[in-house]
């Protein structure tokens, strides 16, 4: 259900940099979504279509790029895509890694006419 507020907060800054644009319409809005945050982009879209109704962002195509999970281990500095139930650095075997990718949920860019 957090798509809602997401969908919502995402869809207010299109609009309001879309006015500062002077845009008559929103062609297409680019969003990035990291596998890790939770954000099921049909969702998202279903939101889009609800909330973006009698706006100018009504008939924009919403398009999302995700973002796989990725890690650094710690033992070894090698970066590597962590998988669903393998967390263990396919290099070294160690389990001491950060996360450097894979979080991320932003507004990448808006195509207005």
């Amino acid at each position: 259900m957090h798509e809602l507020a997401i969908t919502q907060s995402m869809l207010d800054l299109v609009l309001e940099q879309a006015e500062k644009a002077g845009a008559k319409k929103v062609g297409k809005i680019n969003l990035v979504i990291g596998e890790m945050c939770g954000v099921v982009d049909e969702c998202v879209q279903f939101y889009f279509d609800f909330l973006s109704k009698g706006t100018i962002a009504e008939q924009a195509q919403l398009s999302s790029t995700m973002v796989p999970t990725m890690a650094r281990c710690r033992g070894c500095d090698k970066s590597f895509e962590l998988k669903e139930f393998d967390w263990a650095c396919p290099y070294c075997q160690g389990n001491s890694m950060a996360i450097i990718a894979g979080q991320e949920l932003f507004l990448e860019s808006i195509e207005v006419e």
